[in-house]
């Protein structure tokens, strides 16, 4: 049995196989941070990444947004350290490296001008082979805002992940993405766990209008039931409100039992403002874990 991913030093988590890492969260109980950057993005400090800064606030796992995998750009790589950057995060920052690749459907109807991606941010073999090449330790099937995700192609490339990439697969809609559907669903969430999904994406409660909490609880509960961890997500521009929605919005998830907190990258320079990750770690951690996850050396 693996140390939980609470205490673990970065030493014990990059030596964890994906399912261990899987159940070192588990293990936790519901207090485990992931952060969205978007890393091509010119950083708030200049001279070190989003990643780096993220990490420092008290971060678990990083999720990069918007990075053309085949084409990458993360602000505070050198050029050399562009083309290998995942090797590069992981050494600065001792966190997991993951990124969100995007099912697109060209064919459905969207409810606002539809934005077209670069294919090295589009969920397709291709990438998924690419992920695996470079180390990545989880992806994160999902849809930023008016890009056309919808639910059906989220669930259809899950199977394809498993085929071509080794790590941990996260899935779900953390708001619309411009698709005129529910974001999330019973059967939805069922779905995307029996297509081998690991982690089940939500929104966190307090984020898409309609979202109601005892819904997430039955979903929670059930998806939990068949194995999976569950994944909330502040992805509506939220992550930069005051610290005290933040402190409201982590409690509300914890009562509904997710595993992992996610917290988007709409605050400045590419990610949360800075103080809202430290609120949403003390106020599911407390200040001692926050301080470990800080303090505790990458050398460990």
């Amino acid at each position: 049995m693996k140390k939980r991913f609470l205490s673990a030093n970065t030493s014990d988590i990059l030596s964890m196989t994906p399912q261990e890492v899987k159940q070192s969260i588990k293990a936790s109980e519901g207090r485990t941070i992931v952060t969205e950057v978007v890393a091509q993005r010119d950083t708030c400090v200049g001279d070190i990444t989003t990643a780096e800064l993220a990490s420092a606030c008290g971060s678990d796992m990083i999720l990069l947004n918007g990075v053309d995998i085949f084409d990458p750009i993360i602000k505070g790589l050198d050029e050399e350290e562009q083309q290998n950057f995942v090797h590069a995060l992981k050494k600065y920052t001792g966190r997991l490296i993951g990124m969100n690749l995007e099912p697109v459907d060209t064919a459905t109807e969207l409810l606002e001008v539809r934005s077209t991606i670069s294919k090295g941010r589009q969920a397709s073999v291709e990438t998924f082979e690419k992920a695996n090449e470079l180390g990545l330790d989880f992806i994160c099937l999902t849809g930023n805002p008016g890009v056309g995700v919808t639910n059906k192609t989220i669930i259809e490339s899950i199977a394809l992940a498993k085929q071509h990439f080794d790590g941990l697969i996260i899935a779900g809609k953390m708001h619309g993405a411009g698709v005129d559907e529910p974001v999330i669903t019973a059967a939805v969430a069922e779905e995307i766990i029996e297509a081998g999904a690991d982690i089940l994406l939500i929104p966190a409660i307090g984020t898409v209008p309609g979202v109601r909490p005892h819904d997430i609880y039955k979903v929670v509960d059930h998806v939990h039931t068949k194995g999976a961890l569950v994944m909330s997500a502040i992805g509506t521009s939220q992550e930069s409100s005051d610290v005290d929605t933040i402190k409201k919005m982590a409690l509300d998830n914890k009562i509904a039992g997710v595993d992992i907190q996610h917290i988007g990258d709409a605050g400045y320079h590419g990610m949360a403002v800075p103080e809202n990750i430290y609120a949403l770690s003390v106020a599911i951690r407390g200040r001692r874990h926050t301080f470990s996850r800080i303090a505790r050396s990458i050398n460990r």
